[in-house]
């Protein structure tokens, strides 16, 4: 098996690896569409029916079936989760339970779970964002999944969609997780099936379908959605069979999809050849690539020859290309191998002029090799055929350029003469044939250390002076004996083989150990980058291994929270703020080599990290020159790592925040605690002694009656501040048990309104609850606690004998319980911080305690499952009041004995 037919090791190794971290991941199935209406649940469903009379246990996640007859029947006698109820704003939403879908699967041996609308965005206070974040947690445990989504909803697509339908659509999923999917099941409907469904109230209700049909809906947009929709999977299927190929080392070209590859060489046609590759790609409409070989011979042209390759390649890359430039002996392989494994059917090339007879065109070399691509020949003009002459009077261009190597021709005569000096007086004591290998030992050299040109002269002139000093007769090019033009013709075969062999095997050589050199600096930097702490040290790390492997100067800006951009110290590269900042709020490229803000010194390169933009590079090239794909791509690998670094740094800084405040929080209770147990006892011998004192019969007779009242009434607030600490430590350490039982709430507000009557007296509180409140699941002890500190708020902060109100009322979802006053309102903007521990507004400093009332209010209720929030109730002079609103999900209790139940369960639909 020859190089080009053989696996890659390392390939099949990663290979290896990914086929082992998918065997233990669950698998995706995806239901695409082109729009709503097509029929994806529908189809799930139906699939999913399927799958269980084959024996496959699965359960519905969630299915949305927009009161869709046929859907909600497909849907019936299928097993699904119970949802979970998350309070958001005015009610409370059902939304998918993970946790309880993780239980499940723990259960099973194969689980598989249906989970409609992959783009969905989960309620706030869900534990992931986004619906396919926690269908990736899902495939992670082991859980397979089938979801749907239409092409709308693909990030890459999502601008496109909206500029055709008018209609931006602001829920979207990765073209990652779409592209990783074990399986993409296209569910297509034509345009007018489509519409015709939509007539009949099939899609949507009929008032909605009738305002779709006049915007969304319309057949020029379902076309387009359709075309999106069908080239997508189709990419996504041509990336799957690349892949296949990739892993069996197919070598043949399948034209299944057509593809072209442009020929980038060093001559004029060049260019050409490049825009005619654009035209031809725009018109068949498939992708195309343009590659340029780095051969030995393009490595000894002259700088402008190169650059000029490099300009049309960048022109390659702006016309939409994929471009490659691989170094390889000879172009004409290089190319057929990179055609064979992207699998492209179609090379274009320029046809050239050949300077001798025996020169074989391009064309011509990549046809012998693959007699299964088609070669596309662009005809040239003259002037492109041959070299402009030179201006009268102008130097020739070896004068210009000053890179003629007359050192390696001078050392090529050299080299020769040196041989047959040395071999001279050694003419009696070796044979001829020895002094033969001396004259190629000498071309080897040369070849080795100046290049082809100079191998070559030393070959010509090594055959000349063997002839001259050492071939009888001697001192004359005449020849004795006819053998020795046999031998003459050898020799100067064998060392003109020898010569472009040595030379080219030297340029492979420092090319690899150019690549080695890099790469070898890469790792070093990324080593050095792991174990950096400090965006500082990442700046000097980064400037260090610019200057070292391109001899640049550079400069790295990091953003802060507000996105401004900060210069840290060790850059040496002058950095335009105005340059560096448009390409931090654009994310692209900007400055010297590019086409935006080019006339600048410095490249400037954003900082991509995973979650965000962490600032800009700002690098200064050595020279003026264009930056090649190779230098380019260092530094966009440069650019990756250290916008990386600068996150892990960033994530540190904040999981350190993290653990000095939780380990802060930890202490604190744990004083909390000790303190409010240390006071516990004498503030109950406290008050012992108070009832004692007013029990007893005394001389100040009311004076003595009045003293014990009040210091039995401070004994007690100090008591209620000690167990407010105490019950706040208690609930942050997850050390008070929950007793729910199904509760009427009547009773609740009544124990709660009987326990607040010394706080409450003279004021009247007026209850209003709804008819129709149904049984909560709570435990009445809590509960009670968050009413009686709510009311005793609003005895504290409202004036005397002001009303406070008490009204419940019910949703099909929720119960909301309101907690009304008529004092001065809650202090504006600082509505939600209330509930902080030890948070209490500017005018109540003069009043009683600590500010715990509130936070244990929603400890106790988010612990329910509930939301609690602080208001101002409006009213005809400004603020009427503050208003406190608790709402908590409805359920219905067992239908058997009434008790409660904490796992989720699963019930047929």
């Amino acid at each position: 098996m020859n190089d080009g037919a053989r696996p890659d090791p390392d390939a099949l190794l990663h290979q290896v690896q990914l086929e082992e971290a998918r065997a233990r991941r669950g698998k995706l199935k995806i239901f695409f569409g082109a729009s709503a209406g097509v029929g994806k649940t529908f189809a799930m469903l139906a699939a999913a029916r399927a799958a269980r009379e084959q024996g496959t246990t699965l359960i519905v996640g969630l299915v949305e079936t927009h009161g869709r007859a046929d859907t909600e029947a497909m849907a019936r006698d299928l097993p699904r989760l119970p949802l979970k109820a998350v309070p958001y704003r005015d009610r409370v939403l059902q939304e998918f339970d993970l946790d309880a879908a993780l239980a499940w699967a723990r259960a099973q041996a194969s689980p598989l779970l249906l989970l409609d609308e992959l783009a969905h965005s989960n309620a706030p206070g869900s534990r992931h964002p986004k619906r396919w974040q926690d269908v990736e947690e899902l495939l992670n445990a082991g859980v397979d999944v089938w979801s749907t989504m239409n092409v709308q909803h693909l990030e890459s697509l999502n601008d496109i969609v909206g500029g055709i339908t008018g209609v931006r659509v602001w829920e979207t999923v990765p073209d990652r997780l779409f592209d990783e999917a074990d399986e993409v099941v296209v569910v297509d409907l034509p345009p007018d099936e489509l519409l015709a469904r939509l007539k009949a109230g099939k899609v949507y209700l009929p008032a909605q379908a009738e305002r779709a049909a006049g915007n969304f809906f319309r057949k020029g947009n379902l076309l387009a959605l359709r075309e999106l929709a069908l080239r997508r999977t189709a990419d996504r299927v041509d990336d799957q069979m690349q892949a296949w190929r990739r892993r069996s080392a197919v070598q043949a070209v399948w034209p299944n999809r057509e593809a072209l590859l442009a020929c980038v060489g060093t001559g004029d046609s060049a260019e050409k050849v490049v825009r005619a590759s654009a035209r031809l790609a725009a018109q068949l409409d498939v992708p195309w690539h343009a590659v340029h070989v780095e051969t030995p011979a393009v490595q000894r042209l002259p700088d402008g020859r190169r650059e000029q390759a490099l300009r049309v390649l960048k022109l390659a890359q702006e016309l939409g290309a994929t471009v490659a430039t691989p170094s390889a002996p000879q172009a004409a392989p290089a190319l057929v191998r990179h055609a064979r494994e992207h699998n492209l059917v179609r090379l274009v090339v320029g046809r050239g002029g050949r300077r001798w007879p025996w020169q074989v065109s391009a064309a011509d070399q990549i046809a012998a090799l693959a007699d299964d691509l088609d070669v596309i020949q662009v005809a040239l003009p003259p002037v492109a055929r041959e070299r402009p002459a030179l201006a009268k009077g102008a130097p020739a261009p070896s004068a210009v350029q000053g890179d003629f190597p007359w050192r390696g021709y001078a050392a090529a005569l050299a080299s020769c003469a040196g041989v047959a000096l040395a071999a001279t007086p050694l003419l009696g004591l070796l044979e001829l044939t020895n002094i033969v290998m001396m004259f190629l030992l000498a071309v080897v050299g040369v070849g080795w250390f100046h290049g082809r040109g100079p191998a070559v002269l030393a070959a010509f002139v090594g055959v000349a002076l063997f002839n001259f000093f050492f071939v009888p007769p001697r001192f004359s090019f005449a020849v004795s004996d006819g053998e020795f033009l046999v031998t003459f013709a050898v020799m100067l075969v064998v060392a003109l083989a020898i010569g472009q062999l040595t030379a080219g095997l030297k340029l492979q050589a420092e090319a690899a150990t150019l690549r080695e050199h890099r790469m070898r600096g890469l790792y070093e930097m990324s080593r050095d980058l792991s174990a950096a702490l400090l965006p500082e040290q990442v700046a000097e790390i980064g400037a260090r291994f610019l200057a070292s492997e391109l001899g640049a100067k550079a400069t790295l800006l990091a953003a802060d929270d507000n996105d401004r951009l900060r210069a840290l110290p060790g850059g040496s590269a002058a950095v335009d703020e105005a340059v560096a900042q448009w390409a931090f709020d654009r994310g692209v490229a900007a400055g010297f080599g590019t086409d935006t803000l080019a006339a600048s010194a410095c490249l400037v390169l954003p900082l991509k990290a995973p979650m965000r933009l962490r600032g800009v590079l700002a690098v200064e090239p050595a020279d003026r020159r264009t930056l090649g794909p190779d230098p380019r791509r260092l530094l966009d690998t440069c650019a990756s790592l250290l916008a990386i670094s600068l996150e892990r740094i960033h994530y540190i800084d904040v999981a350190q925040k993290s653990t000095l405040q939780m380990e802060s929080e930890r202490l604190r209770n744990s004083l909390l605690s000790a303190i409010s147990h240390d006071l516990r006892t004498p503030l109950a011998a406290l008050v012992g002694l108070a009832d004692t004192l007013a029990m007893a019969p005394a001389q100040g007779g009311a004076v003595q009656a009045e003293v014990a009242t009040s210091i039995r009434a401070s004994a007690l607030r100090m008591n209620a501040m000690v167990s407010n600490l105490l019950d706040m430590a208690r609930l942050e350490a997850g050390a008070v048990p929950m007793r729910r039982e199904w509760q009427p709430l009547e009773e609740v507000v009544g124990s709660a309104l009987a326990a607040s009557a010394s706080v409450l007296q003279g004021r009247p509180v007026r209850v209003r609850l709804a008819d129709d409140l149904p049984l909560l699941h709570l435990d009445a002890v809590l509960f009670e606690r968050v009413l009686v500190n709510l009311l005793e708020n609003a005895a504290k902060y409202t004036p005397a004998g002001s009303a406070i109100e008490v009204s419940a009322m019910t949703s099909s979802t929720a119960v909301a319980i309101l907690v009304d006053d008529h004092g001065p309102g809650l202090p504006p903007g600082r509505e939600e911080a209330l509930f902080d521990k030890f948070e209490r507004g500017s005018k109540e400093s003069a009043l009683p305690g600590v500010g715990l009332g509130l936070a244990i209010c929603r400890a106790i209720v988010q612990a329910h499952q509930g939301t609690i929030r602080g208001t101002n109730r409006p009213g005809p002079a400004g603020i009427a009041g503050a208003r406190f609103t608790i709402e908590l999900p409805r359920g219905e209790p067992p239908a058997d004995d009434g008790s409660a139940s904490a796992s989720a369960s699963v019930q047929p639909v």
